[in-house]
């Protein structure tokens, strides 16, 4: 694992308005190789970067300090969260998008995920994809990502298969709201939550998508009030 104080990339500023982190998002850089990653990353004429770069033999390199606001998430918004950039930290994997992500890399994202939610005390339902906040322009960490086994370790959130309600795009489109996903065309909305709960599902809406996404905003509705606040 790289030393964590050299941190590289200028491309980084406060968080606005004294935010703290309160989320995660996890990208796929979409590049051939990690060093060509990691040099547009610190590129001050690129104006993008992330806190943290893993590399697919699980090699880590933080690249902005967790308390700075890195320049990864763009456009777009989880829950009533808006200027997602000053409220999370972001991590991008050394990927092309079209390929699994090796178990080294797995292994590595588990343990910096572990002391990020424990140092931040950000809940699991807060871990997302970059296409989870940006429906309509993004599409990492993509399909060969396993939010499931993230899930199992307490990592990340995976919905359970409800009682058949009848519920119907509308309902769909509601829950998913309540959940975190920002406002989008249903399409883009649907896709985005395949991409990460159904990768391999075609077709249009069914039922299969409306009770799982019931179930995520039954048991983790975005911005609710902390328990004993």
């Amino acid at each position: 694992m790289a030393a964590f104080d050299s941190y590289p990339s200028p491309n980084r500023g406060p968080r606005r308005h004294g935010a703290l982190p309160d989320l995660v998002v996890i990208h796929y850089t979409a590049m051939p190789t990690c060093a060509e990653a990691e040099a547009r990353l610190c590129d001050a004429g690129a104006e993008v970067s992330a806190h943290y770069l893993i590399a697919p033999d699980g090699v880590v390199t933080a690249l902005v300090p967790e308390e700075l606001r890195a320049w990864h998430a763009g456009a777009g918004g989880w829950g009533g969260c808006t200027d997602v950039n000053s409220r999370s930290i972001g991590i991008e994997l050394a990927n092309r998008g079209d390929e699994p992500f090796p178990e080294p890399q797995m292994a590595a994202l588990e343990r910096l995920l572990a002391d990020i939610l424990h140092r931040w005390q950000i809940p699991p339902e807060r871990v997302i994809g970059h296409a989870d906040m940006a429906p309509t322009r993004k599409g990492d960490p993509g399909a060969h990502f396993d939010w499931r086994r993230l899930a199992r370790a307490g990592l990340s959130v995976w919905p359970e298969q409800g009682a058949d309600t009848g519920a119907e795009a509308g309902d769909f489109i509601a829950a998913l709201r309540v959940f975190g996903y920002p406002d989008a065309p249903e399409d883009a909305l649907l896709a985005a939550f395949r991409l990460r709960f159904r990768p391999w599902a075609t077709g249009p809406l069914d039922a299969t998508d409306t009770r799982l996404a019931a179930d995520l905003a039954a048991r983790f509705p975005v911005d609710a009030p902390a328990a004993g606040a």
